[in-house]
């Protein structure tokens, strides 16, 4: 797990060393044990180097071919990077180091972009090839490891993270205005758009050639979330054993390993399996006050079952638990962090990164389980019926604009109103694929999750590489193991989801407990996980009810936190009312304070903007 950067001058202006090192020092906190630079004439690389495999000055980077043509920086994990070295040297080809840095290398000389095909794991690279002057660039399948890239006065610019641009001196720190529809539609990015100015992502499972003379995009995998033609009669099986092959796999490693233990199933199915593997291994938990004064509304705390499962996997378990004030106090370094604001109030994470820190280098995540298995049957997996594709976009697309309701929409943009508000068009160009096919009712279900996996589950995965990272740490996410991804793609429907026919519509803008009103009828969601799930942890956990991994701030922004939340977002002179309309925000901030709506959404998105601009534009 490092930070990789480096560009591309295409007017064939020498790089400059003093250049490349500034921008590498920007991740230092993603590799704290090393970093390197490499220049060739017009492009430069940089790596900054976090020990997991491999843990000699062999493995350093910018790591250099045999035969001196090809140059690597490589940021990730291959999980089955034995047996593709094994496949290698039956081929003649010798290594020096031990690394999985170096079977990518001499991979990509095999195979060149068909490595991609036969990588299991995390990753995001780069690969100078000297003999045709260009830049290979790659993104894993599910996007767990985030690039970005602009351009700037002729000189491509890439990195893990887009404060290395900040020390490239052709790059200018800009808002990009589009981006706010995005952001504030959906509290996240459907598109390869970020809040910056001509800064875009790598999309998950694409790879770029970069040339002085062009730019080739192309998409080498996607998600194929379909009903089998020929169902099998031994799922169980089947998955019961990928899925203990999932996380085995992924304890490959060098320094030690612990597990985040949420007190939910799939991070409890992961500990349970790792448990057989390490003697005494280190979980870690987050937790909430539950002495808070407001009594506005329950606080979800998962800490009693969290302990219920280290007593019974015998772990060395460590809690760290959250107050109101928590959030305030790391805004400013959690914005540095993200970036890219998006999916939920990640503040816990960064805790909870900080916590698993101080005990181990890599901790493994049940991130994936309920974006790959129905795992939020609240929301639109349900509403099977459908007229036709553009009936079920239309219903969905208004699920997913929950944020602002649609009598405020307009005048909330309308500073902005200059700019064309395109969210709807990049919802559905998520599913364009699908527009021409004749769907049946369970497709509708397949289509969200398929949408999901390609939006929430990258926003998610975004947050955790982030935020681990700040604290050079390595996240692993064995649900999204390669062979599990593929099997769980093609489970039925039924399988995964019961009561198809019972519409269950979550309003996130319900000023009550949701507790009572909807999460007592979502425990069938991953139906078929839950029963595999039964091998590894308790009853309670696995007949329990998916409430997620979020923090009190309904009740938190209307109590001990209500003056933060003045302070930032109803002050007259607010930075976001040059992009976004006072007067709305003011109305929809106070309906939340006074009771009448849940706006914890927005108030959290409003104050992440807030912060942005303070952090990145002041």
């Amino acid at each position: 797990m490092c930070g990789i950067t480096g560009y591309f001058n295409f007017d064939g202006r020498l790089a400059k060393q003093t250049t490349i090192k500034e921008m590498t020092k920007m991740l230092n906190h993603r590799g704290p044990d090393g970093s390197g630079v490499y220049l060739d004439g017009s492009i430069a690389f940089g790596h900054t180097r976090l020990s997991i495999i491999d843990l000699s000055e062999k493995a350093s980077q910018p790591m250099v071919s045999k035969c001196k043509k090809y140059i690597i920086s490589y940021n990730g994990e291959i999980y089955n990077y034995l047996e593709l070295r094994k496949e290698l040297i039956k081929e003649g080809i010798t290594f020096k180091s031990n690394s999985d840095t170096e079977v990518i290398l001499n991979g990509f000389i095999k195979w060149k972009h068909k490595l991609l095909d036969k990588l299991n794991g995390m990753f995001a690279f780069a690969i100078l090839d000297k003999n045709k002057n260009n830049i290979f660039l790659a993104r894993d399948r599910y996007g767990i490891k985030p690039l970005y890239y602009t351009m700037a006065n002729n000189c491509f610019i890439f990195a893990s993270e887009i404060k290395s641009f900040f020390k490239h001196p052709e790059f200018k720190k800009e808002l990009e205005k589009q981006s706010l529809f995005e952001y504030f539609t959906f509290q996240n990015f459907f598109s390869d758009n970020t809040l910056f100015k001509n800064v875009f992502s790598i999309l998950p499972g694409h790879y770029f050639y970069i040339s002085n003379k062009k730019i080739i995009k192309k998409e080498y995998w996607d998600f194929s979330f379909d009903e089998p033609v020929k169902k099998q009669k031994d799922y169980d099986s089947i998955l019961n054993t990928t899925l203990k092959n999932a996380v085995r796999r992924q304890h490959v490693s060098d320094v030690e390993i612990g597990c985040y233990l949420s007190g939910g199933m799939d991070s409890g199915t992961i500990t349970s399996i790792s448990s057989n593997y390490f003697k005494k291994l280190k979980t870690f938990t987050i937790g909430y006050d539950k002495y808070s004064n407001s009594g506005l509304e329950t606080v979800p705390d998962e800490r009693d079952l969290a302990e219920l499962m280290s007593y019974v996997f015998k772990t060395e378990h460590y809690e760290m638990v959250l107050k109101a004030g928590d959030m305030e106090q790391c805004m400013k370094n959690l914005i540095w962090h993200l970036e890219v604001p998006r999916v939920g109030q990640s503040y816990p994470n960064y805790y909870a990164s900080k916590l698993a820190s101080k005990f181990c280098k890599v901790v493994l995540t049940g991130t994936g389980g309920d974006e790959l298995f129905a795992g939020y049957p609240w929301r639109y997996y349900r509403a099977v019926v459908n007229e036709n594709f553009n009936n079920y976009c239309k219903k969905y697309f208004k699920f997913w604009k929950r944020m602002i309701p649609d009598e405020s929409y307009k005048k909330f943009f309308s500073p902005i109103n200059n700019y064309q508000n395109n969210s709807y068009e990049l919802f559905e160009g998520v599913l364009k694929k699908y527009k021409s096919k004749k769907l049946h009712p369970k497709d509708y279900v397949n289509l969200s999750l398929y949408l999901e996996a390609k939006t929430f589950l990258v926003g998610l995965l975004e947050i955790e590489d982030k935020l681990a990272m700040s604290h050079g740490l390595e996240s692993r996410v064995p649900f999204l193991d390669n062979d599990l991804v593929e099997l769980s793609t093609q489970i039925p429907v039924s399988l995964k989801l019961g009561n198809l026919q019972t519409i269950i519509e979550l309003n996130e803008n319900d000023p009550g407990i949701k507790t009572e009103k909807y999460f007592q009828k979502t425990n069938d969601g991953k139906l078929i996980l839950r029963k595999i799930m039964k091998n590894y942890i308790p009853a309670e956990i696995t007949q329990g009810i998916k409430t997620g991994f979020a923090a009190p701030d309904a009740k938190w922004f209307k109590g001990e936190s209500i003056e933060y939340v003045k302070k930032k977002l109803l002050k007259k002179n607010s930075q976001i009312f040059e992009f976004l309309d006072r007067e709305e925000i003011f109305k929809l901030v106070n309906h939340h304070l006074d009771g009448k709506e849940n706006r914890r959404l927005l108030i959290w998105s409003l104050l992440c903007f807030d912060e942005w601009i303070d952090v990145f534009l002041n």
